[in-house]
């Protein structure tokens, strides 16, 4: 039998209006602890929960919840005492779906995989995923202050057999070092603001002192599942590494609390640049008024919608995955419907390691020789005529008021590549073999205006 869930009303929408709610409504579990402890983040961390026993106190279980967290080869749970008074009583709950494992987590799906990112194929040295050609994603830990249930990374994440360790974060700087090109590293894991404070700004220091390294970036979820952890202290130290921005992950607008607000206001008045990655969940926020009021919230936080993300196809993550569709059907109701600032980048994390791929509704209709017809938000079509004037760019000169001359990508330069006329093709793997149909040697070339073209 659960005990009453709070000890005041669970929704946040029920104060009086226009009073100011200063912090989040705690379960009956939790209401003679003192504020001094409730608001240490090393107390929430210390009394986290993680079974049967202990959600029954704060919320009442289903059968296909218990079943979930007695599963033998679950995905980590573990749940700060901030977090599970957000836990909703309803068991379809926004924030409860995404915490609450369920028995049809372990139920496998079309083309599920442990790492459909390709992410360890694209790994140079552990923890290092060099994907693109000028950043690399730097996994620092593998320990979370919560766990989502449809975690990319649950092949890793959680294990604290598998974490990260002063070698292997030597080797990833060493590598870093080592390759110029890159510019821009992103701190992920897990979540680095787990860390300890002096080993996290022991790797900003380093990075920093890397002269080719411009930006740092770090991926977190913690002032979402722990608000507490984001003090005075930290800042003061993260703004140490300018310039430094922070991507946090925040999924439904029941998660922005006067305690989130409070994070992201403090990080924000240290100078860091915020945004926000979500993950598109089905029967969390797969509907377009979820993710208006998400994206108003964000901003009015200082916060700038980043990515909407296609759930992956990770073992776990099944039952959250909704068709493309709906991501375009939010789009579509996001773009022109309000500011731009506040729409994010629709896009599908290629299964196999191809990178961020965007999605998004089709607005240019067609295209004649000096004209191309356009489509607004409303459905209203237009036309847009081209200049008279031929169209010629001088590169060469453009590239002299440059600071520095552009990067070589090589090929993968792409599709990029192929428009600027520095490629003719991008064939797949095996293709020149294939299309030899078994000749030994080159082809035989006949006729006198006949000579090899050059097709790369």
């Amino acid at each position: 039998m659960a005990v009453s869930p709070t000890t005041e009303s669970k929704s946040l929408d029920s104060m009086v209006p226009g009073k100011a709610v200063d912090s989040t409504p705690r379960p009956a579990l939790w209401a003679d602890v003192p504020d001094e402890q409730w608001n240490d983040w090393r107390w929430q961390m210390s009394h986290r929960l993680n079974s049967v026993e202990e959600l029954s106190q704060v919320i009442e279980l289903t059968p296909e919840e218990i079943e979930g967290l007695q599963a033998e080869n679950k995905f980590r749970v573990d749940i700060t005492p901030y977090f599970a008074s957000l836990l909703e009583d309803d068991p379809y709950g926004p924030v409860r779906l995404q915490v609450i494992p369920k028995g049809k987590e372990l139920i496998g799906f079309e083309s599920m995989m442990a790492d459909s990112l390709a992410e360890d194929a694209h790994s140079p040295v552990p923890g290092l995923v060099h994907r693109y050609p000028d950043r690399v994603l730097m996994l620092v830990t593998t320990q979370c202050a919560s766990y989502c249930r449809y975690c990319t990374r649950s092949r890793v994440v959680g294990d604290p057999t598998a974490n990260y360790s002063r070698s292997d974060h030597d080797a990833q700087i060493e590598y870093i070092k080592n390759t110029p090109q890159v510019r821009d590293v992103l701190l992920s894991g897990g979540d680095p603001l787990t860390l300890p404070e002096r080993i996290l700004e022991n790797l900003l220091a380093r990075l920093r002192e890397i002269p080719h390294v411009e930006i740092v970036r770090i991926g977190s979820r913690v002032p979402v599942f722990l608000p507490q952890r984001v003090t005075d202290e930290l800042c003061n130290m993260l703004r140490q590494f300018h310039p430094l921005w922070l991507n946090v992950h925040v999924n439904h607008p029941r998660e922005i609390t006067p305690e989130l607000s409070r994070a992201l206001a403090k990080l924000a008045d240290a100078g860091i640049p915020l945004g926000n990655q979500s993950v598109l969940l089905r029967g969390v926020n797969d509907s377009p008024e979820v993710q208006m009021e998400l994206v108003h919230k964000l901003v009015k936080n200082r916060v700038r919608p980043y990515y909407l993300y296609q759930c992956d196809l990770v073992q776990g993550a099944g039952h959250f995955r909704t068709p493309v569709s709906v991501g375009l059907e939010i789009i579509e109701a996001l773009r022109g419907h309000t500011s731009g600032y506040a729409v994010p980048t629709y896009c599908i994390d290629a299964p196999g390691g191809g990178g961020k791929i965007p999605v998004m509704p089709e607005y240019v209709l067609s295209a004649g020789p000096n004209r191309v017809v356009l489509r607004n938000y409303e459905g209203f079509i237009t036309t847009y005529t081209e200049p008279d004037e031929p169209y010629e760019r001088d590169d060469e000169r453009m590239r002299r008021y440059l600071e520095k001359p552009p990067r070589d990508e090589g090929m993968q330069k792409g599709v990029s590549g192929l428009t600027s006329g520095q490629h003719m093709t991008i064939k797949p793997e095996g293709f020149d073999e294939t299309h030899r149909r078994g000749r030994q040697g080159e082809a035989v070339k006949r006729g006198k205006r006949n000579y090899w073209d050059d097709y790369s």
